[in-house]
């Protein structure tokens, strides 16, 4: 894993409003209106902010909740979980390890032949790579993901 990842003042000073709301002040985008809730396309998501891979299309799936759903991080140290006691209720609360970005929640009602997580994620913090840019954006390592996989189907 490189360590090159950080939040970088310069992506936040590129981000859209609805990107640094997201990222940087905790918000939630709308369900169902949002640019990766329903993308098939195989690829890599990662931070908006520091770059640092997130999640895979391997592991995408339709939550039926309007929002990107991931069964597992491709990288689990690149994400924290937190506590969250916001709108009263507790949940668990996921940032990037290195550009310390608000990304969603984790829920334990994903499917159970995956491990039973949901991961809800903004599409405000994530930028997404298709496999084919894999390489020429510094992410070739993690074309291995796409190469067995069903890329036609990811959700």
């Amino acid at each position: 894993m490189s360590d090159n990842y950080r939040k970088d003042p310069e992506a936040i000073a590129r981000l859209t409003s609805a990107q640094y709301k997201v990222t940087q002040r905790d918000a939630t985008e709308p369900p169902f209106s949002n640019e990766f809730w329903d993308n098939h396309e195989p690829g890599l998501y990662v931070d908006v902010v520091s770059g640092e891979p997130l999640f895979a299309s391997v592991n995408k799936y339709d939550s039926h909740s309007g929002w990107p759903s991931f069964t597992v991080p491709v990288e689990p140290q690149n994400v924290v979980e937190r506590r969250d006691r916001s709108h009263g209720m507790l949940r668990t609360e996921v940032r990037s390890a290195h550009g310390d970005s608000h990304l969603g929640h984790v829920f334990p009602d994903g499917p159970a032949d995956a491990g039973g997580l949901r991961y809800c994620i903004n599409s405000a913090a994530l930028r997404f790579i298709p496999v084919a840019d894999l390489e020429r954006q510094g992410y070739g390592d993690y074309r291995k993901l796409f190469d067995t996989a069903d890329t036609g189907g990811a959700s």
